[in-house]
């Protein structure tokens, strides 16, 4: 009978399949085509003077993969393996060379930090932390704005996803306020807190994802760039330190600048704390495995933050703390199986890497750095960088990923600002915080954006108006007073 009744329901799935038009396609093949012919367009011009027609086939293989990520034709691993079968099929990289990424130090971080945050919301603690900050501060609509912030800046350091963090614990946090209130996107409600709350948990991200190396998936990207493009190394302390100032100052502000651009209709929400309050005792006392993921979490971060000074590597701290968790059965072997965005993670980012690594090896990129130079070097340096920097972030309108732009355009804008004279620590740092900043512009700019666009609490139009004022008042907070935080730590 229940063989039966088992055939039966795979043959309803198939009928369903057949009346739908079969299994659901992974490839766009019109996008797929428009990112091959660009590759092969750029793969028959002759490569530039000074530069060899190798470097110059692999930067046609990295363009086209670059425009694949932007336009999505295929998942991002699904691009990651064509891409490296490309380049040792036509012979550009070596089968060696081409799986070099894979055993990159810095990729098997970010993906060990995802296991680490698979530990924040297995346990409940991510939500446990998120209620406890609203409990506090959540007695006025702004005050919710902060707990929403509190809690992003308290998990970013373990939590590289920020699409998880705002994504997976933030935002239904924030729908569930939302709709407490009685704001609804659908019934003219939205303005009541919704679009308020939903706009600043959005933004906020944005800033703590720029505040930590371990904070947003492309940070350590941005690292492994540094290193291979410039030979700056960036350690995750220096990181934190040039960030802290200017991201505490940019977390007070941004609320506030929402506040007077959108200010919502209800300004006391006392209701907020009391549902907080009904959720903690919904919970009930701190579980064991919380406390564990707690004390999991203050290991990693003491090791990190003293890693240099005991020569302990930050992936070799991120082993220690899966381990721990995997010991202490935080988490069990499934957990990390299942995590499918960190193995997906591994794949195309040990893609990029080992392109990005290639074409700096065969002379793509100071080759470029040279003819930039010639283009800024004759301004001052302070003059270049600055320029550089607003490009970078405002680039951004072009992009639907932040690790797509990074990966396009930081080794080789790093490289440039370098040439004009800007000191080489400050344009690595400032150009890897822009590239979590320029997330604030659009609807579909990153992980979160369409994930807080989408309710419908926000129009567009006031999602990139509120974007552009966000980015500007970004620029004047980490250009105008990070400048002179970065000039007490002696980067320039």
């Amino acid at each position: 009978m229940a063989k039966a009744k088992a055939f039966g329901q795979r043959t309803a799935a198939a009928k369903a399949k057949q009346k739908s038009g079969g299994p659901q396609k992974e490839v766009n093949w019109i996008n797929l085509a428009i990112s091959v012919a660009i590759g092969v367009a750029l793969w028959f011009v002759p490569a530039p003077a000074g530069l060899a027609q190798q470097a110059w086939h692999m930067f046609a293989i990295f363009a086209a993969t670059i425009v694949a990520l932007i336009i999505k034709p295929m998942p991002m691993g699904s691009i990651a393996i064509c891409a490296i079968s490309i380049c040792v099929l036509t012979g550009t990289t070596s089968l060696k060379d081409g799986l070099s990424g894979f055993g990159n130090s810095t990729i098997w971080l970010i993906v060990i930090a995802f296991f680490i945050s698979r530990g924040f919301i297995k346990t409940g603690l991510g939500s446990r932390v998120a209620y406890i900050f609203v409990n506090k501060f959540g007695k006025k609509t702004l005050g919710l704005s902060y707990a929403l912030a509190a809690t992003d800046l308290v998990l970013a350091p373990a939590m590289p996803s920020n699409t998880a963090r705002a994504g997976g614990i933030v935002f239904p946090i924030v729908q569930s306020l939302s709709r407490a209130f009685g704001s609804r996107p659908d019934d003219g409600t939205a303005n009541r807190v919704g679009s308020f709350l939903h706009l600043t948990a959005y933004q906020v991200d944005m800033v703590t994802s720029a505040m930590f190396m371990t904070s947003m998936a492309a940070n350590p990207l941005a690292v492994q760039l540094a290193a291979e493009a410039a030979g700056i190394e960036i350690t995750w302390v220096g990181w934190f330190l040039a960030a802290i100032v200017p991201g505490l100052i940019a977390l007070v502000v941004v609320p506030l600048v929402i506040y007077k651009l959108n200010p919502p209709e209800i300004k006391e929400t006392p209701g907020a704390a009391a549902m907080a309050q009904e959720k903690l005792a919904e919970m009930g006392p701190m579980t064991l495995a919380e406390k564990k993921m707690i004390a999991v979490f203050v290991l990693v971060l003491v090791l990190w933050i003293a890693g240099s000074s005991i020569d302990l590597n930050a992936t070799t701290t991120g082993f220690i703390g899966l381990s721990v968790l995997l010991l202490s059965g935080v988490l069990t072997w499934d957990d990390v199986k299942s995590e499918k965005g960190a193995w997906d993670t591994l794949v195309w980012f040990s893609a990029l890497v080992m392109m990005a690594g290639q074409l700096n090896t065969l002379g793509m990129i100071p080759w470029f750095g040279e003819l930039m130079s010639s283009l800024v070097g004759g301004m001052n340096w302070v003059v270049a960088g600055g320029l550089l920097a607003l490009v970078y972030l405002f680039s951004h309108y072009l992009f639907a990923s932040q690790t797509a732009h990074v990966t396009a355009m930081y080794a080789a804008f790093l490289t440039v600002a370098v040439a004009a004279g800007t000191p080489p620590m400050l344009a690595a740092l400032a150009l890897g915080f822009f590239g979590n900043l320029n997330g604030s512009l659009t609807h579909y700019a990153c992980g979160p954006a369409p994930i807080f666009f989408g309710p419908g609490y926000v129009s567009q139009g006031k999602w990139w108006t509120i974007g552009l004022v966000v980015a500007v008042v970004n620029v004047v907070i980490w250009m105008g007073l990070g400048s002179a935080w970065w000039k007490v730590l002696g980067l320039w």
